[in-house]
């Protein structure tokens, strides 16, 4: 409301001064009277002043409201991912949803910002001026019946053509970025392959692509604005030549069309703003259209209207007839789980790539939600559970352990953010990771890199178990959370867990039988389906699933001992 009542009072007096110079032109100069050259001049001087103070705050309130829509907005975005499941962020893939965030947000902004500073003030200007030019001289004013029009025409046939070329461009934009996420993050695999003019040639491409579409809108901007110049042109030297013959003849003073004159380009020069912001408005909206597409897609991982809040049992988990599809896949993941994890027991789950395990687990922390049966967590539906409760009843080691840029202590507290020193000590012990961390400079506070890639797969793994002990869940899952250490830190560090939450609830997922084999019950999976439940014993002897992934490792010998 500022923005538009100070734009009003500042267009206002841009359009009263031209009536006010003809005044003085008409009333002071041709007749010689200096005194009221100078009364009338000091009173253009007074509305320029309230002109420059109106046009000065109307731009500061517009910034700041345009920088506040952008930070309300990305703010939105930001939520909205938060609430995703992995299976809307992989939809929409990372590269896109920060280009969405990032790019998109700005360009919507900027559109913003220039409505405020040139679109408010431009109908303003453009009806006023109108108005204005025909209380100077009406015949004259019909030359704006021709000039308007056509450039209006002229600018809409560029728009037309541009707002696709928008599109196009922003899906490029993110392809660049998708490029350029895979190169990066996969650096040591280019280098060790020596790839690297392959991969050159990739980000040429996408590069190239993004140039040629950059090209084209380059090319029809660059075309608007001397079309418009020459209209502009043309139209004044339409107005001197007609209103030459009318001064000439006496129908029309001097100083009504040097008046006339300024508010033809007055005029124009609104159409001329109108015309910038239309050479915003194709590309912003493009980006609007990604910003809500994202702000619109539910999650599939749903809060329950009234979340359950406090639980009566405690590390009781248990699968029934679970069932797991993913959008247009022909066949379920998961087919048919019943599952029961108890606490101060050790379940075990195993079975051959791709056969569901990782996805058993990320239903829990409700990473997806089952597509059938229930997850039940203490008898609670996890569905039904308020976030914050389960978050703090499961903790889960991913099969990728991710470690934060900043300290060895920031995330390990990034759990349980009033842990002591102390108790940080006590989860680096139980993780086998106390001894690397000593020998880091600064401990604790010794840095670490986005992704925990100054650090290796066996202490990032390490770090991420010491992370989950810090949160102390009551039911801890680990997926595949020991494939990177060695047998005799991964055998030392099963033997420190065990006493260390010795009342928990563990969920092991291994592709080693050695991890797995002390466990009080294992799990076997193949191809979505329990094929096996049991010890290692008994589903030696009576499980041929669970044989073959034994002896695939270990010798009869070994097996059995």
């Amino acid at each position: 409301m500022l923005v538009v009542l100070f734009q009003f009072v500042a267009t206002l007096a841009t359009l009263y001064l031209p009536t006010l110079n003809a005044d003085i032109i008409d009333n002071g100069v041709v007749p010689g009277d200096t005194g009221y050259v100078m009364q009338v001049g000091l009173e253009m001087l007074g509305i320029t002043l309230l002109q420059i103070a109106s046009q000065v705050a109307a731009v500061y309130f517009g910034a700041r409201t345009a920088m506040a829509v952008g930070r309300d907005i990305r703010a939105g975005i930001f939520s909205k991912v938060l609430s995703y499941s992995a299976r809307e962020v992989d939809s929409f893939g990372a590269p896109s949803l920060i280009t969405r965030t990032t790019n998109d947000v700005q360009q919507v902004q900027m559109l913003v910002l220039m409505t405020f500073l040139l679109m408010v003030s431009a109908p303003i200007m453009c009806v006023g001026g109108i108005l204005l030019a025909l209380h100077q001289d009406v015949p004259l004013s019909s030359l704006l019946l021709v000039i308007v029009p056509l450039l209006v025409a002229v600018v809409a046939a560029i728009i037309v053509r541009m707002r696709p070329l928008f599109r196009t461009m922003q899906v490029r934009i993110d392809k660049v970025n998708r490029v350029m996420r895979e190169q990066i993050a996969g650096i040591r695999v280019i280098r060790a392959f020596v790839r690297d003019d392959r991969e050159r040639v990739r980000f040429g491409g996408a590069n190239e692509e993004l140039t040629d579409v950059s090209l084209r809108v380059g090319k029809l901007m660059a075309l608007m604005f001397p079309t418009v110049m020459l209209l502009v042109n043309i139209s004044s030297v339409a107005v001197l030549w007609f209103g030459g013959h009318r001064i000439d003849d006496g129908s029309m003073q001097i100083g009504a069309l040097t008046a006339f004159l300024s508010y033809l380009m007055q005029i124009l020069m609104a159409i001329m703003m109108a015309t910038f912001m239309f050479v915003m408005i194709p590309r912003a909206e493009v980006c609007a259209e990604r910003i809500e597409e994202v702000l619109d897609t539910p999650s599939s991982v749903e809060i329950a209207e009234h979340p359950v809040t406090e639980l009566s049992r405690h590390g009781h988990l248990e699968l029934r007839d679970v069932d797991f599809h993913y959008p247009g896949a022909e066949a379920p993941v998961l087919s048919g789980i019943n599952l029961t994890a108890r606490p101060r027991e050790i379940t075990a789950v195993i079975g051959s790539t791709g056969s569901g395990k990782t996805t058993l687990l990320n239903l829990v922390p409700r990473l997806f939600d089952a597509t059938g049966g229930t997850v039940l967590v203490d008898d609670v539906d996890v569905r039904a559970l308020d976030p914050a409760l389960l978050s703090k009843t499961v903790g889960l080691v991913p099969q990728k352990p991710y470690l934060f840029s900043g300290t060895v202590a920031s995330n390990l507290r990034y759990g349980n953010p009033d842990a002591t020193d102390e108790e940080l000590w006590t989860a680096l012990e139980v993780a086998q990771a106390r001894d690397f961390v000593q020998r880091m400079d600064g401990g604790l506070d010794a840095p670490i890199a986005q992704g925990g890639t100054n650090v290796s797969g066996g202490q990032r793994q390490r770090l991420a178990i010491a992370r989950v002990l810090v949160h102390r869940p009551e039911i801890y899952l680990f997926d595949d959370s020991f494939s990177a250490l060695d047998y005799a830190t991964d055998a030392a560090l099963r033997a420190a867990l065990t006493a260390h939450i010795a009342d928990a609830t563990v969920v092991i997922v291994a592709q080693r039988v050695s991890t797995i084999r002390e466990a009080d019950r294992i799990i076997v999976l193949d191809d979505g389906h329990v094929v096996g439940s049991g010890t290692h014993t008994e589903l030696m002897d009576a499980n041929p699933t669970y044989r073959e992934i034994v002896l695939s490792q270990l010798t009869e010998q070994e097996a059995a001992a």
